[in-house]
């Protein structure tokens, strides 16, 4: 039995539904059997695991901006014309931020040997501002949470260099919860560098976010706000957080900081959309996706070349079966997803008058882990519609169907405009021990889990794209940063 397996019993207090599917809106029996073709081929296939090896492998890391994404779109879009499909490349700027330097040590601390210097594993954080070429050294001052922060005051903070020591909520991830264990830590990652400034201190680390052990350190995006200076801000390894904490108990310490980035003037990035066109409702689109950038200190394999690769392999599955799907299905490979979801705000500026008829959204972009069933952003009734595909993928470990409010990254901008969002319920509870780690490489991904998820994708996709009715839109107050 899979190690996911256990994850079902967490899901059960969701809201599943077995229903019978509405008789208005019943998939055909010719349908079905496709589905099941569909399944049974994809858990054959290695088109999926194929494209991914090149994009991970042979392309690498694709930081927004950079050459290697730019190839990366290319590589897409010409794969998705030999399919057949009717290729566009989108055009998004996107920042172009580049790594330098990084450096951290301790150079002053209660007990210290000698000369002793204690070396830390640090990277940068996306977007951060530079340290002068020399560094900065500074006292430390090390906290758990920002309210810790707070009641220091400025006089002790003022000058010195803050490291936030907020440990992963592992059990919580090992329950099953491990995006609401991210949740809780990322907060520090994003908001850390400003409240650090706030209060006077010249720069901010903070603890890796996520379960990785070995002294991995985990990148990300940080955040700055107007009329708050802009310190340089960076991620330590968990374990050399914890030992700054433990020897601030001690005494003072002192830190040695070099992080030297460069922000270079903004780039033009592409979102890749490949549509396989509708037989009877070519207007209608039901997207399966994934975002081609990712941090750079791997190469982005399970975040997210999977999820684009399983995307271009919907669309091969198709064609390789003969199948025409009624609906247009297309294939969208997103840009800039992690500078803060560019690609997919773009694409619902410029298709918002057109977004009525997508039928739906799908991504994946939490890994390529085991695939228990999909998750669902929209109405409770899109699950009863959709029981017939949860009995046909139950065969293959994948039949809950959970409903919640928003499912997918990039496509959250669409779920917001009311279209129906999808991804596929997997087993996170290692996703972050990898993620925006130099341990996201090719070797994290499970061949079999990849053909899995392929196969959930695949029929989800497909089954979207031949339901006699659209399903029910349900839109949501537009937040701010949509605009």
């Amino acid at each position: 039995m899979r190690a996911a397996s256990t994850l079902v019993l967490t899901l059960c207090a969701c809201s599943l539904v077995a229903g019978q599917q509405p008789r208005s809106n019943a998939l055909s029996e010719a349908d079905l059997a496709a589905l099941r073709s569909l399944q049974a081929a994809a858990l054959q296939s290695n088109y999926a695991y194929e494209r991914l090896a090149h994009l991970a492998d042979s392309i690498g890391p694709r930081l927004a901006g950079s050459p290697q994404n730019a190839a990366a779109v290319q590589y897409v879009a010409s794969e998705l014309r030999k399919l057949g499909l009717e290729v566009q490349l989108q055009p998004v700027q996107v920042p172009h931020w580049e790594r330098g330097e990084e450096r951290a040590e301790l150079v002053a601390f209660p007990g210290r040997a000698g000369e002793t210097i204690q070396h830390l594993v640090v990277t940068t954080l996306g977007d951060s501002v530079a340290t002068p070429p020399e560094g900065i050294t500074a006292e430390v001052v090390a906290v758990r949470s920002f309210d810790e922060l707070e009641s220091l005051g400025r006089d002790r903070v003022a000058g010195k260099i803050v490291v936030f020591n907020q440990p992963f909520d592992q059990r919580l991830a090992e329950a099953g919860h491990a995006g609401e264990a991210y949740g809780q830590s990322v907060a520090y990652r994003s908001g850390g560098a400003v409240a650090a400034a706030r209060l006077g201190a010249v720069a901010s680390l903070v603890r890796s976010v996520g379960g990785a052990e070995y002294r991995l350190q985990h990148t990300g995006g940080t955040s700055y706000a107007d009329g708050v200076p802009r310190i340089p801000a960076g991620a330590l390894a968990a374990e050399d957080a914890a030992l700054v904490e433990r020897l601030s108990k001690r005494g003072p310490v002192r830190l040695r900081l070099v992080l030297t980035p460069r922000t270079l003037p903004d780039a033009t990035d592409h979102n890749v959309i490949g549509d396989l066109t509708g037989s009877e409702r070519p207007d209608e689109v039901v997207i399966v996706s994934g975002h081609l950038d990712s941090w750079d200190l791997g190469t982005g394999a399970i975040d997210d070349a999977s999820g684009v690769a399983v995307a271009m392999e919907v669309a091969n599955l198709v064609k390789q079966a003969g199948l025409r799907p009624r609906r247009t299905i297309r294939v969208v490979a997103w840009a800039a997803e992690e500078p803060g979801l560019l690609g997919s705000r773009r694409y619902v500026k410029e298709f918002a008058s057109k977004l009525r008829q997508h039928a739906g959204a799908i991504e994946m972009d939490l890994g390529a882990a085991h695939p228990i069933g999909i998750e669902i952003g929209g109405a409770p009734s899109i699950a009863q519609v959709l029981a017939p595909v949860a009995a046909i993928l139950r065969g293959s470990g994948a039949g809950v169907l959970r409903t919640g409010e928003l499912a997918g990254s990039d496509i959250i901008a669409l779920g917001i405009d009311g279209v129906p969002t999808f991804a596929p319920l997997q087993d996170t509870r290692r996703y972050f021990d990898y993620h925006h780690t130099p341990a996201d490489t090719l070797d994290k991904v499970d061949p079999e889990e990849l053909r899995e998820n392929a196969a959930v994708i695949a029929v989800l996709a497909y089954a979207l794209a031949n339901l006699p009715e659209m399903l029910p839109h349900t839109p949501r107050p537009r937040p701010a940063w949509l605009e």
